[in-house]
């Protein structure tokens, strides 16, 4: 049974009740909910005092688009004033001196920010479970994950503690937590919102996105967030669009890959779910074909490739001598301490990570897989914006099942690694893509629809989503 939703923030920029009311029962609610494991810290006192701030910005008649908008945020996006860890024993204790661009807009804008969420460490994993402060509960079923790595924050989301929280998306890690809780979940185009405050994984593969029950509320809170930025380079310029998720009137033409529909590891519930979705969206006149796909398999292989090579360059700041753990073992020199401080601060999965991108950048390695990787990434993306000349939009599964068992253990790690095989096309061509709820499995448990539009094109991915959700609806009906 879904969760009772929290009071609604549009009601605080009507007046019907105050901003200090709903961050109250969002407070009561968070800690009513502790045994989810989904927030790894609750902000009282700042979150009374923005909620206190609002209440009077607004009895001044100041306009807050996101008044009353209860907001948590991922542990490696940072907060002033606030800790922020990353999930990692690496960076315990430390605080934010400054705060993420992303999140400063949401509070210029009234929202208020209740907390941290868990998640995967540095973001490195698709289960939630690799975090210092340990596994994050599936609200729907608290014997299940909620997915990764942004599992906290879709949780929350999932158990109305808040009506919006923020992820990051490296390869899927905001998509498929949206997959299994059942909410909708949304990464925008690479360099739409700005990274400046959030603690890197692979440079140019993350981006900050929100968690929403609604496609409404996603794209308020994309198009707040989104904009050009001095603190980051890599934000485009280009104005921050005005988003809606409305359907068009006009028919529209849809691609599926034809190999994800095949692929093995699907299963049968889902994609039967999602034939029927193509032939609902067929009667209503649209266009959905089967196109040929060579480079599934290559996907994920590329991923890991580029993005630990990344990842073992962003993370060698983490040495133990300027901030967050240092080792307290004896040692004789720098190159010890660093090794102590690192070999007890990350965990196994970002060891394993850090290793395999300094192997793939090691001298007579480069070529053979950094080089190729970064080429064969090119043609990835030259191939889907070939295909959107043709199509509105790109559909697949967002996951290829339901959310899996806590503590299911794999011999060989690289299993978790194919969770992102339907995700990680958006990342690559740096696409924007959204996950929304496609329907129950007969276990009980929510799968996910997957859509993607070309670059810089969210105002057509919301609007092409409304369409798809609008569908669904007559299904389900």
């Amino acid at each position: 049974m879904a969760p009772t939703p929290l009071m609604d923030y549009r009601g605080v920029a009507s007046r019907s009740y105050s901003c200090a009311q709903v961050v109250e029962e969002a407070l009561t609610r968070a800690k009513a909910s502790d045994d989810l494991n989904a927030f790894v810290e609750i902000f009282d006192t700042s979150a009374r005092a923005q909620a206190a701030r609002v209440d009077a910005q607004l009895a001044e008649g100041k306009t807050l688009p996101l008044a009353g908008m209860v907001v948590a945020i991922k542990d490696n996006l940072c907060y002033k004033g606030h800790r922020v860890t990353a999930g990692s024993k690496i960076l315990s204790g430390f605080e934010s001196l400054f705060s993420a661009t992303a999140v400063e807009r949401l509070i210029n804008a009234g929202a208020v920010i209740l907390g941290r969420t868990n998640c995967d460490e540095f973001a490195m994993g698709s289960s939630s479970e690799t975090s210092f402060y340990g596994p994050v509960k599936n609200p729907l079923d608290t014997t299940k994950v909620p997915g990764g790595s942004s599992g906290g924050s879709a949780a929350v989301v999932a158990a109305g503690l808040c009506h919006v929280a923020l992820g990051s998306d490296t390869g899927g890690s905001i998509r498929q937590p949206a997959a299994f809780t059942g909410i909708v979940g949304m990464k925008p185009t690479y360099g739409r919102i700005s990274r400046h405050g959030l603690i890197a994984y692979a440079s140019s593969f993350d981006q900050i996105g929100p968690f929403t029950h609604s496609l409404e509320d996603a794209a308020l809170v994309t198009q707040i967030m989104a904009g050009s930025d001095g603190f980051d380079s890599t934000c485009s310029s280009r104005p921050a669009p005005a988003l809606r998720a409305a359907a068009p009137t006009e028919k529209k033409k849809f691609g599926f890959f034809r190999p994800t529909l095949e692929h093995p590891g699907l299963d049968p519930e889902i994609k039967e779910g999602l034939l029927r979705l193509f032939d609902a969206l067929r009667s209503e006149g649209h266009t959905v074909d089967a196109l040929d796909f060579p480079y599934l398999d290559q996907l994920v292989p590329l991923y890991y490739i580029l993005t630990t090579a990344e990842a073992s360059a962003n993370l060698a700041r983490f040495d133990g001598v300027r901030f967050g753990h240092r080792t307290a073992e004896p040692v004789d020199n720098l190159e010890d301490l660093m090794k102590g401080s690192r070999s007890e601060g990350f965990g196994i999965e970002v060891q394993r990570r850090i290793l395999l991108g300094t192997f793939v950048l090691s001298s007579g390695y480069y070529d053979a897989y950094f080089g190729k990787a970064q080429k064969a990434r090119r043609v990835i993306r030259d191939h889907a914006l070939d295909l959107l000349q043709t199509y509105d939009g790109l559909l697949s599964p967002t996951s290829p099942h339901t959310a899996f068992a806590l503590g299911r253990k794999e011999t060989d790690p690289t299993v978790m690694y194919l969770e992102d095989v339907f995700t990680v096309h958006a990342n690559i061509t740096g696409f924007p893509a959204l996950s929304l709820p496609g329907g129950l499995h007969s276990n009980g448990l929510p799968y996910g629809i997957h859509i993607t539009t070309g670059p810089w094109e969210e105002e057509a991915l919301f609007a092409l989503s409304a369409t798809v959700q609008n569908t669904l609806k007559g299904i389900t009906a």
